[in-house]
């Protein structure tokens, strides 16, 4: 199959949202296919543009077995929630795109959000006459307006209209759960269309018996925490994490000497929570480590966090969890108790469940966890099996690639 892939995120940059585009059209290739990237520069989760990227309308380049053309668009990355909000408007330009690719795409491949790729998908796919998928990957408008970051009436008929064309018109539509299946559907999403895939993790970089957290461990040495118990939280630290439970839960923890609240990342929130946590000895942060050296950050952790906002209703899943999962720690969440995220942690047997926004909660189930080793190991174990029984990339991309052929009667 000739695959074209549009994506707003890509590496260099850091984080699920680039990655899980790549290892699909990287697994793609490697299977025979010929997969075309479009995306923009990187912007997201990178200190700089790198070098030979700068003053270029357009590049090309080669990664993973993929062409990648990267398109030139204006920079909207910033801390403020309106230019988080403007990026959902953006897309790359398509005037020319039939020109730029060197063949006629049998089936395109899209992410979204931002929503704009999805009609931007749409509007290749007339030009191409070829089917077309899109990957929702958050419920957008709704998990916005349920944050209160879209309030406008407006704004919100505008972007619902175009949420509902995306669904309606996309010849396949992939999601990472039931609970977001359901939402499609009722949204004008074809049920014959709209099909479950969940985001995996390359448990490549996890193989072999996961090391106990010891104090020899690399990233613990690399960053002085000894023997102490790690409370880790990794990745990116935005509004919708509701992170201000970590640092109030380390304040009711402050005492306890052999324990330390780890984040790791980077986002439009981590300044101020690090101004939050200025003068608490068991809190500390380093910036956002690179892909390879993310699953060495895990090992080195006694537990693993995941966050949300409680006004999050959407059923998301955080691509987190399945990472943790792999590396075979447990999982302490702070999240609603509606959602397909609590369903798969609870049934995996992988972690505890707390209430989002609940300091007291976070701090008793933490402290829980540090007085159960043996507990620890078992949680650990039970969600890699389930990583390993249910999400890996192999059978993930298998998944999408029998969409993508079924598409184009291969």
């Amino acid at each position: 199959m000739q695959v074209l892939l549009l994506s707003h995120y890509f590496p260099p940059e850091i984080g699920s949202g680039p990655h899980l585009p790549y290892e699909l059209g990287e697994t793609l290739a490697a299977r025979g296919h010929r997969v075309t990237v479009v995306t923009g520069f990187p912007r997201y989760n990178v200190p700089t543009m790198p070098e030979r990227y700068r003053r270029k309308l357009l590049a090309r380049e080669r990664m993973g077995g993929m062409d990648i053309l990267r398109i030139n668009g204006p920079n909207f990355y910033g801390s403020s929630i309106l230019s988080r909000g403007l990026v959902q408007m953006l897309a790359p330009p398509v005037s020319g795109l039939r020109a730029a690719l060197t063949a006629r795409p049998d089936v395109i491949y899209t992410v979204t959000p931002p929503i704009m790729m999805g009609l931007a998908a749409r509007q290749v796919a007339r030009r191409f006459g070829a089917p077309w998928v899109a990957n929702v990957q958050d419920l957008f408008p709704q998990c916005m307006i349920d944050l209160g970051i879209l309030r406008g009436r407006r704004m919100i008929r505008i972007f619902e209209r175009m949420e509902r064309t995306l669904y309606r018109t996309a010849d396949a539509i992939t999601v990472m759960s039931p609970g977001n299946r359901d939402f499609v559907i009722e949204r004008g999403g074809q049920p014959d269309r709209v099909h479950v895939v969940a985001n995996w993790v390359d448990v490549s970089g996890f193989s072999g018996e996961p090391p106990a957290p010891t104090p020899e461990l690399p990233f613990r040495v690399e960053h002085d925490l000894g023997s102490r118990f790690v409370v880790l939280f990794a990745g990116t630290m935005g509004f919708s994490q509701g992170l201000d439970v970590v640092i109030e839960a380390a304040r009711r923890t402050v005492n306890v000497q052999d324990m330390v609240w780890l984040m790791v990342g980077g986002g439009a929130e981590r300044d101020r929570l690090a101004a939050a946590a200025d003068g608490l000895p068991n809190v500390r942060f380093l910036p956002m480590q690179p892909k390879e050296q993310y699953p060495g950050a895990l090992a080195a952790a006694n537990v693993c966090l995941v966050t949300l906002r409680p006004e999050v209703a959407t059923p998301t899943v955080p691509s987190k969890i399945a990472t943790i999962m792999a590396a075979a720690r447990p999982i302490l969440a702070a999240i609603p108790s509606h959602g397909d995220a609590r369903q798969v942690i609870e049934a995996s047997g992988a972690g505890f469940v707390t209430p989002p926004a609940d300091p007291a909660a976070l701090a008793e189930a933490a402290l829980k966890l540090k007085s159960d080793p043996a507990g620890c190991v078992q949680m650990g174990r039970a969600g890699r099996a389930y990583v390993q029984g249910n999400l890996t990339r192999d059978a993930c991309v298998s998944q999408v690639e029998t969409i993508l052929k079924g598409l184009i009667g291969a």
